[in-house]
């Protein structure tokens, strides 16, 4: 009696807050490493926004800093998307999944100005102008904005998440995402930007996640990690100093 053969497809990474990891060929745990990075980040700056106090200009210099980093990700994130993975997906999908990868771009379009308003806001309460008042109105506008955008990216890594990287899954080779992530996400990382971005990939990874993504990124990355680990840590201090620590997660 003969057996069907069977193919054995990576275990996916699942991250705490994630929403689905579907299987299929394609090992895609540095996508929701990122994804654990911008979930991470959006709570730490909405819990900001409502405990720092509006008159502390040194921390809230600290906290624009701190954005600039997260909105530089974000960019390079959503470029590779837009650029590299969604086209190659719409080439193969059938018109039902179109509609899904559509509503991916269209949901980048919709974030983008909540963050530029996010920041804008954060460079008013770091250039010390105004009255007490003044900036008070602003650092509750701030809350505002910041907990509508840790809601709206919230929703759409979730969905694609559930939807985009099941079709990824049924459409891509793990040849083919290895073609997109180099040629699309990682032609955009010079070394400035590693040095920057990969303190910020592993804070607050679990140490089974934060192990996996070493051995896939080879020692460069733990190099990397430990070399500007102590910064990031000095920086996040000062950003989030008076985040609750239960919050800081």
């Amino acid at each position: 009696m003969s057996t069907a053969p069977t193919t054995t497809h990576p275990d996916q990474l699942f991250l705490p807050g994630q929403a689905a990891a579907p299987a299929g060929p394609v090992d895609m745990s540095m996508m929701y490493l990122m994804h654990h990075g911008f979930r991470r980040d959006l709570r730490r700056f909405a819990a900001a926004a409502e405990h720092t106090p509006a008159t502390d200009t040194a921390t809230w210099a600290a906290l624009a800093r701190r954005w600039d980093l997260l909105a530089e990700v974000l960019h390079h994130h959503h470029t590779g998307e837009d650029t590299g993975l969604w086209p190659a997906l719409l080439e193969r999908a059938e018109e039902p999944e179109r509609a899904t990868l559509e509503a991916m771009e269209a949901e980048h379009a919709g974030i983008d100005p909540l963050l530029r308003t996010c920041a804008e806001r954060l460079a008013a309460l770091a250039d010390g102008g105004g009255t007490d008042a003044e900036r008070e109105a602003t650092r509750s506008a701030l809350a505002v904005r910041m907990a509508e955008a840790n809601q709206l990216l919230g929703q759409h890594l979730a969905h694609e998440e559930t939807d985009a990287m099941a079709i990824l899954q049924r459409h891509l080779s793990p040849a083919d995402w290895d073609r997109i992530e180099a040629e699309s996400f990682e032609s955009q990382n010079g070394p400035a930007f590693l040095f920057r971005l990969v303190p910020w990939v592993a804070d607050g990874l679990p140490t089974a996640a934060r192990d996996k993504a070493f051995a896939m990124a080879g020692p460069a990355m733990r190099v990397l990690w430990w070399l500007g680990r102590g910064r990031h840590g000095r920086a996040e201090r000062r950003a989030f100093r008076y985040v609750p620590r239960a919050e800081i997660v």
